[in-house]
């Protein structure tokens, strides 16, 4: 069995001269013939990278939920005032295949009617809502919801092709079957979990197990599991044959973190889907499904404020975290060491009217390098590296080293005290 520890990487910051860790021991007394200074990567201006920020943006209100289309040729947005919006890249002669590009402006697509997908809202204040949204795997259908009812969208119309689950309670969360698009997991505030057949219009079961709102689900077509995360810290692993639950175990609380900062718990599985990413507001970790063995855990460093938001990149081999400071943070997967910081004002406007910082991040589908931002002023962005870099950075060495599959070793960006 795999012991979790908090461990940290082989770096050195510019100018910083601290030793290197290696969990509780010093690295270089233990290798000191292969110690290697490494300097992190850190991207400052937007000279540095490719960055863009779409056009049409409601910047009157925060963007709650991002996600590119799994084609990898357009971006959709959920406001917090229940609105969508769908950006697609235009077919041109530098663009031919319509792909989503940093250097590339994309369209606002708006159907014939004029209408854009609107959730309901059951009247409820927006600080109160917890919007979320799912996308079928062949990007026809969006089910959506922002503390209403569950609304149904035909994504090529913005027509409503259902509405169902009138509140309370509300959804938190939602999932399509990785094998039915007509079944979807519902998370919501009561803590239980729903599978809603929306053919039938039937409940099909209920899961109970979390005291607290449901905040992730995420779905294994490998495991035939499906992992739920609460704002318990709870993890939960269940059949999709059976619908029993599996196994179960809380995140453990780094040093120093309070329970406000323990909240939320968000899950999403790598490409094998059999590592898992968790994360809350002051720490990521990776498991091993489905027994949810802890392999990897990491407490960013506190000067970049909480974590907002972390996603796999395409490949599996990076983790993007976007930060309440503004920051993104480009870790490795397999030891979440950082590789790479993004600053605000390498992405931020030309000229910034407000102080804004990316709510929620969406990798690519196929581009591993490139992810996009929905920010607290409503702005959406796009970010890819120079093509003279190709990557975010550098692997720190014993990464380079070691190879690029998912690893048992922990790590931050910073030395845990």
């Amino acid at each position: 069995m795999v012991k979790k520890h908090f461990a940290y990487c082989l770096f050195i910051h510019k100018g910083d001269g601290r030793d290197l860790l290696d969990g509780n021991r010093k690295v270089a007394d233990e290798h000191s013939e292969k110690s290697i200074i490494w300097k992190l990567t850190e991207v400052n201006e937007r000279s540095q990278c490719h960055s863009l920020r779409v056009p049409d943006s409601l910047t009157s209100t925060r963007v709650s939920r991002l996600m590119y289309t799994n084609s990898g040729k357009a971006i959709l947005a959920l406001y917090a005032n229940a609105v969508h919006n769908l950006w697609k890249w235009p077919k041109s002669d530098c663009n031919p295949t319509r792909e989503a590009r940093a250097n590339t402006m994309p369209q606002l697509w708006k159907p014939s009617s004029g209408i854009p997908m609107t959730n309901h809202t059951n009247r409820m204040n927006p600080e109160d809502r917890v919007p979320c949204f799912a996308l079928s795997k062949n990007d026809s259908y969006v089910i959506s919801a922002s503390g209403g009812k569950i609304s149904l969208y035909n994504i090529s119309t913005f027509k409503t092709m259902a509405t169902f689950k009138s509140p309370p309670p509300a959804a938190t969360f939602l999932a399509f079957h990785p094998q039915d698009s007509n079944i979807i997991a519902i998370g919501l505030d009561d803590s239980s979990i729903q599978i809603y057949n929306v053919k039938f219009d039937e409940v099909k079961t209920e899961l109970k197990a979390h005291q607290k709102r449901i905040s992730g689900l995420a779905f294994s077509n490998i495991l035939n599991v499906l992992v739920s995360s609460g704002a318990d810290s709870q993890l939960c692993v269940w059949s999709i044959d059976t619908w029993e639950k599996q196994t179960s175990e809380y995140l453990q609380s780094p040093p120093g973190c309070s329970a406000a900062s323990l909240a939320d718990t968000r899950v999403q599985f790598h490409r094998d889907q059999t590592h898992l990413l968790a994360f809350q507001e002051r720490q990521i970790a990776v498991y091993e499904v489905p027994n949810l063995t802890c392999l990897v855990q990491s407490v960013p460093r506190r000067a970049s404020g909480r974590i907002t938001c972390a996603t796999y990149s395409c490949d599996g081999q990076s983790i993007y975290i976007s930060f309440e400071n503004g920051s993104i943070g480009v870790y490795t997967a397999s030891s979440l060491c950082l590789r790479c910081r993004i600053n605000y004002y390498a992405y931020a406007p030309s000229y910034p009217t407000v102080s804004a910082y990316p709510l929620v991040i969406a990798a690519h589908p196929y581009k591993p390098n490139q992810f996009a931002l929905g920010l607290t002023d409503g702005g959406v962005g796009v970010i890819e590296p120079l093509e003279s870099e190709g990557e975010w950075g550098t692997l720190p060495p014993q990464e380079a080293s070691a190879g690029s599959s998912t690893g048992h070793a922990a790590s931050s960006d910073q030395p845990q005290r």
